[in-house]
């Protein structure tokens, strides 16, 4: 297995799609009895799925040579970005993984103008929120329904820009 040194974060290609598939999968299946079927799927996502956030979001992998091993989305809006679908497949967890892709799409949020960038994740995912929360997000208070589960939004503000 290789080393934190040997990890690429780039931008997804279509090729990509299936090890994406895998990777979120893989990541979320310890969790899939804690969350309603609904929200399952659409934590996973369906190929359909993938290619819509393809199109519409900037996913990026981390790789280990050549091997999608990570992977997370963002969406670039008016000065506020937003996150979806981190996940690094157990191997490969805490290893630096989750680290170089979080800063790999900050930097891509905050190139578009992004001043805040915001993320949800649920209760089950609580080493999650422990990462989140070293990496300087904090919940905002802010609860919705994620199919019949509790989605709690995070924040993390820039007070400087690129």
């Amino acid at each position: 297995m290789g080393s934190p040194a040997e990890i690429e974060v780039r931008a997804a290609e279509r090729a990509d799609a299936v090890a994406i598939l895998r990777c979120l999968t893989v990541a979320f299946a310890p969790y899939r009895n804690e969350y309603t079927p609904a929200a399952f799927a659409d934590t996973v996502l369906s190929y359909e799925t993938l290619q819509l956030r393809l199109q519409h979001m900037h996913v990026l992998v981390a790789t280990v040579s050549g091997n999608v091993v990570g992977t997370v989305s963002g969406l670039s809006g008016v000065e506020e970005g937003h996150l979806r679908g981190m996940a690094v497949l157990p191997e490969w967890r805490a290893r630096g993984v989750a680290a170089k892709l979080l800063a790999a799409v900050e930097a891509v949020l905050r190139y578009d103008g992004c001043k805040r960038i915001t993320l949800d994740t649920t209760l089950p995912l609580a080493p999650a929120m422990r990462f989140y929360e070293k990496n300087g997000y904090h919940r905002s208070g802010k609860i919705s329904d994620f199919f019949g589960m509790p989605l709690l939004e995070y924040v993390k503000h820039f007070s400087q820009p690129v």
